[in-house]
């Protein structure tokens, strides 16, 4: 890698240095197609089983593969990679989700496509792994809250529309074709970072740290455990929308429910991107308190539309910035070693997911889908107290 390298120009980014808004629009479009990837079957469980001749709960496992890849590997791949020049290597991740994504697409059965979303889960999590510190490293050290901001736009576009259009495109010509475009979307994603991205460089030996010292950085491990605690309060009810609108019969559908979360969404990266900088500690606080707020609107305004379709806006502002507020303090907490701190973002969000999966079930199980609303609301006034506790350890007043 160093001979193909070496003439790679290289950015170290300064204050007098222009925002690289193109280059972090690239990254961002990355974050669309790493979210997309994961949750786009959900979208397509009944074409995928018809076409592969299993059952939707076995088609359900290619999200699950997915995650256990992005779990089990980003981590050590991440701490393998840290020397390696941040151009080459996204270059490396993203070509690798291609191909595996690809796969997906033209596997003969099921044994073959799960082990290729395995695979695939397995290049995101590393790709995830450095983008908030690549963002950062190349762009003006007193802008990266807005640097964070554009570059964390792409997930909530995924998670609002990347499932949506997926399903769209597979109901007019096939569920694999909906795996071929995103692929064919990345290849052309890849090219633009090609040209328009710059380099950074890798983590120099005398400043890296093992594994478990870099866990163990001063306020890692409760950003690690708001997120986790965050996500789960998102996924559970982001997951089981269908039905908790089921039990509310005011016939408030999936797609318009997500669609006012998800343009909602946008306004709350927007919000994050001015805020950033100079609040981060006060942004976090309001987010996760205006988040259980929607939680608790959308079970005590079950009954009327106007009130649930606040409460997703609410829902949409309040969870839009939380990805680049987070990754914001944890890159902060973790210095020189902010990759190897980040690595361990998608390991934490791909947990969250799974557990939101089983967490709903067993909500669901014991009650109708009402009480999915109160489960967001006491989860994320759990977030919010944690954010509280560690606000001098990782949530610090000022991002410099």
């Amino acid at each position: 890698m160093s001979a193909a390298t070496a003439s790679i120009p290289v950015t170290d980014a300064t204050d007098g240095r222009r925002l690289p808004v193109l280059a972090l629009v690239s990254l961002a479009l990355i974050g669309f197609i790493l979210v997309a990837m994961e949750t786009m079957p959900a979208g397509l469980l009944p074409d995928i089983a018809t076409g592969m001749a299993t059952t939707e709960g076995t088609v359900g496992l290619f999200v699950s593969a997915y995650a256990l890849g992005t779990v089990i590997v980003t981590v050590p791949a991440i701490a393998l990679t840290r020397r390696f020049r941040r151009k080459p290597l996204l270059l490396t991740g993203i070509t690798g989700l291609i191909a595996a994504n690809a796969v997906t697409a033209i596997s003969p059965d099921i044994a073959v496509a799960l082990v290729s979303r395995f695979v695939a889960g397995s290049f995101s999590g590393i790709t995830w792994g450095m983008l908030a510190a690549y963002a950062i490293r190349i762009s003006p050290s007193n802008r990266s809250g807005v640097a964070l901001s554009i570059m964390s736009i792409g997930a909530p576009l995924g998670f609002a529309f990347g499932t949506p259009l997926g399903a769209f495109i597979g109901g007019l010509t096939g569920w694999r074709w909906s795996f071929a475009g995103l692929s064919l979307l990345g290849a052309l994603v890849a090219l633009l970072i090609l040209t328009r991205v710059p380099d950074a460089l890798g983590l120099p030996p005398t400043t890296r740290q093992p594994l478990q010292r870099v866990l163990r950085l001063h306020g890692v491990p409760i950003i690690l455990i708001v997120i986790v605690v965050w996500m789960l309060a998102h996924s559970t009810i982001y997951t089981y929308i269908a039905p908790y609108l089921r039990a509310t019969g005011t016939g408030v559908t999936p797609d318009l429910m997500l669609l006012v979360y998800g343009i909602a969404s946008l306004g709350g990266v927007a919000l994050t991107g001015v805020f950033l900088d100079r609040h981060p500690r006060a942004l976090l606080h309001l987010s996760a308190a205006t988040f259980a707020a929607a939680g608790a609107v959308l079970l005590v305004g079950r009954a009327s539309t106007p009130a649930m379709l606040i409460a997703a806006a609410l829902w949409g502002v309040s969870f839009g910035g939380v990805s680049p507020q987070l990754q914001n303090a944890l890159t902060r907490a973790g210095g020189e070693n902010a990759d190897i701190a980040n690595s361990f973002l998608p390991v934490a969000f791909n947990v969250a997911i799974f557990g939101a999966g089983i967490l709903g079930a067993l909500l669901l199980a014991a009650a109708d889908g009402l009480i999915l609303p109160g489960a967001m609301a006491v989860l994320g006034l759990l977030a919010l107290a944690l954010t509280l506790v560690g606000r001098r350890a990782a949530f610090t007043g000022t991002a410099s």
